[in-house]
């Protein structure tokens, strides 16, 4: 199995860069794991959009949703809800069905597991601002598999679902907590925590802004948990 980073920036975009987006590829099967803002162009640079099987949204905030129609008609594995939502955003502009038109659109649960070919698709609902879901990625041909933490405050849903995983991509959005109101994200310190008690042996830290110093980061995370860390930049590749 190969993941590749395509955009890892939070809710606003780095100078040139993209928001949370990650290509998987499995023999020949591949996903695209979240398609944040400008993600879209960045896939075109490693892999035909025509050839997709599937997009894979953890959450419906505005920084995941799919931005363009494809003629392959790829499958569309989104939360509950999502067919809605969908309807209510492009029907203030256009047809309502625009995105269904596009994709074929398959809602999930926590208990349904998914196959996009070789690959194998479990879920977690952690807390954020609003519905959002883990993910764990398995692969039938035997490769290593990974959990993409997504968006969410600290919790120990992650940590539990995250159990000896082969690599955590994890968020790493906040120099410090939130002061105020609910929170909704992870400090790179809090991120490496989670690494450490799920006992991951490697941590990639994403949904991180290029304004976040990440040489401090990476040694906030480092200082409680012992394996590799990096920082996710885009076209890093990783093979599991």
């Amino acid at each position: 199995m190969r993941l590749t980073v395509l955009g890892k920036s939070p809710s606003w975009q780095d100078a040139g860069g993209a928001c949370s987006g990650y290509l998987i590829e499995d023999g020949t099967s591949t996903v695209l794991l979240d398609c944040g803002n400008g993600v879209f162009s960045k896939l075109r640079r490693f892999r035909d959009y025509t050839t997709v099987d599937a997009v894979l949204i953890s959450h419906l905030h505005a920084d995941r949703w799919p931005g363009t129609s494809a003629p392959a008609h790829p499958r569309l594995i989104a939360p509950p809800g999502a067919r809605d939502t969908f309807r209510r955003v492009v029907g203030a502009w256009g047809n309502e069905d625009l995105i269904e038109n596009a994709f074929d659109i398959q809602e999930y649960e926590e208990s349904t597991i998914p196959e996009v070919g070789s690959l194998r698709f479990s879920f977690r609902t952690v807390p954020h601002f609003q519905e959002t879901y883990a993910i764990r990625v398995a692969s039938s041909n035997g490769s290593g598999g990974f959990v993409f933490g997504a968006d969410c405050r600290p919790t120990a849903e992650l940590i539990d679902f995250a159990q000896g995983a082969d690599l955590l991509l994890i968020e790493a959005t906040l120099p410090r907590p939130e002061r105020s109101g609910e929170r909704g994200h992870l400090t790179p310190r809090e991120a490496g925590e989670h690494g450490r008690d799920s006992g991951a042996k490697h941590l990639v830290l994403t949904h991180i802004s290029d304004e976040l110093d990440h040489l401090w980061a990476r040694k906030e995370a480092m200082s409680v948990f012992d394996g590799p860390v990096d920082i996710a930049a885009e076209g890093a590749v990783y093979s599991l």
